[in-house]
């Protein structure tokens, strides 16, 4: 008989650097998930990779072992020691409910995850890769995630990886309307960030977007100026502050750029926020002395001390989630004081 399996690895296992080498971009999805589905103990699956996690939800007879080894060979993954979580049965379903509900996310209550989820689940859909089991699970989940949404406060305050970005460059710049800022990127993340730098009041914003069209949406929505995407470096030297987050699968902002601008900046810093996966910034550019990069695993240290500002919270949630699985007849994992599982059927193990 067929059970739940998860495998993966998120922003609590792995540090971007690793989460970028198995990030799938969007427009793979579907291949990878028949990819999974042609090995044989494996009749279901469904990908998820955001820039906080990728994982693979699957049915199997055979537990999680051949999703292990298929994204060993996919990602070349064997030489190094890039740590997997392996659940499975209400373990993974426990698990897939904590996150559809913000509670597994980097900025707790995050409320972007629920339709990255939901549109994972429609692209498997429509890729042909799910049935009874993982359209059960899902469909759950949907249900779990609404529920503890609506009996808690748990979306209150900065609900977004944008939102964190945004009060950052708000504590180091003060008044963010004096501020020349660029967003890179009009996708999702691009635009809740954005807005949430004007609805700050930010007005000096200029979006860059590989297709102009969104740049121009986005600025037109803001207030702000579109830019095409190759004319972006010529507007570093008088930006104040980057904001990056594109689906490019490698490195856009590279030293030689920056150090050219930084030269006609006279000595002024330049802040980088990158909340890209894979990055969009070469690490190499911090070395730079009056350059300020922020990536995704900085601004997880903001976050952290935010939740551990709202641990009742947390604590409130994950009993709601308990509830939940009752109703649902689905026995929860013993729980830990942080909410993660305990033993049964949830281990971590390495790639090598």
């Amino acid at each position: 008989m067929d059970s739940i399996v998860c495998i993966g690895l998120s922003h609590e296992t792995a540090k971007v650097g690793e989460r970028e080498r198995l990030a799938i971009l969007e427009s793979d999805l579907p291949e990878v998930a028949r990819a999974i589905c042609e090995i044989a103990p494996i009749t279901e699956s469904v990908v998820l990779s955001t820039c906080n996690r990728t994982e693979i939800y699957a049915a199997s007879t055979a537990g999680p072992q051949p999703i292990e080894e298929f994204l060993r060979d996919h990602f070349a993954l064997a030489d190094t020691s890039v740590q997997l979580y392996q659940k499975t049965k209400t373990s993974a379903a426990h698990h897939l409910f904590r996150v559809s509900s913000g509670l597994d996310s980097m900025v707790l209550g995050e409320t972007e995850i629920f339709g990255q989820i939901k549109k994972a689940y429609h692209t498997a859909l429509e890729a042909g890769t799910t049935s009874r089991h993982l359209n059960r699970l899902f469909q759950q989940a949907f249900q779990v995630g609404k529920y503890v949404r609506h009996h808690s406060s748990i979306t209150r305050g900065s609900t977004s990886v944008g939102s964190v970005a945004v009060d950052l460059a708000e504590k180091i710049f003060g008044e963010l309307s004096k501020c020349n800022i660029m967003v890179i990127g009009a996708g999702e993340i691009s635009q809740r960030t954005a807005r949430s730098l004007h609805s700050r009041g930010a007005t000096g914003i200029i979006v860059s977007n590989r297709s102009f069209d969104r740049a121009e949406e986005l600025a037109g929505e803001l207030g702000g100026r579109a830019i095409r995407f190759d004319d972006y470096p010529a507007e570093i030297p008088n930006t104040d502050i980057i904001i990056t987050s594109t689906g490019a699968p490698h490195h856009i902002i590279h030293p030689d750029a920056i150090n050219h601008a930084m030269r006609q900046r006279r000595g002024n810093p330049l802040f980088i926020i990158d909340i890209a996966v894979p990055r969009d910034v070469d690490p190499m550019v911090a070395h730079h002395p009056s350059v300020y990069l922020y990536d995704l695993d900085a601004l997880e240290n903001i976050a952290t001390q935010g939740r551990e500002q709202r641990r009742e919270q947390i604590q409130h949630c994950d009993q709601l989630i308990t509830e939940m699985m009752q109703k649902l007849k689905l026995t929860p994992p013993t729980q830990g004081g942080s909410g993660k599982e305990e033993g049964g059927d949830t281990q971590a193990v390495p790639t090598t």
